[in-house]
């Protein structure tokens, strides 16, 4: 069984931050790039993917997502910060 990932879409450093999950990062990215998902990212311009994290399986992945969603910014911000302290866009590290 394929996995999953939790990840955080922004705007602009410390902008608006986006969480979702997907069984395929790549792709999820790239039609957030394109504004091909007519929802919350394209109405707002959050394309830059900043934090990723992939688990063993989809459930998993999903479950860590609802936590997310129930988080003060603030913890978001760090798990960010850890990984990618210069909110850099991390869509053109996906595919090496």
């Amino acid at each position: 069984m394929r996995g999953g990932w939790v990840y955080i879409l922004t705007n602009k450093p410390n902008g608006i931050l986006y969480t979702g999950v997907t069984r395929d990062i790549a792709r999820r990215a790239w039609e957030h790039r394109e504004g091909m998902v007519p929802s919350f990212t394209r109405r707002y311009g959050v394309k830059r993917l900043v934090w990723c994290e992939r688990h063993e399986t989809i459930a998993g992945a999903i479950q860590r997502e609802r936590n997310m969603k129930h988080w003060p910014r603030a913890w978001k911000v760090r798990l960010i910060l850890a990984m990618n302290p210069e909110w850099d866009d991390l869509y053109e590290t996906l595919n090496q």
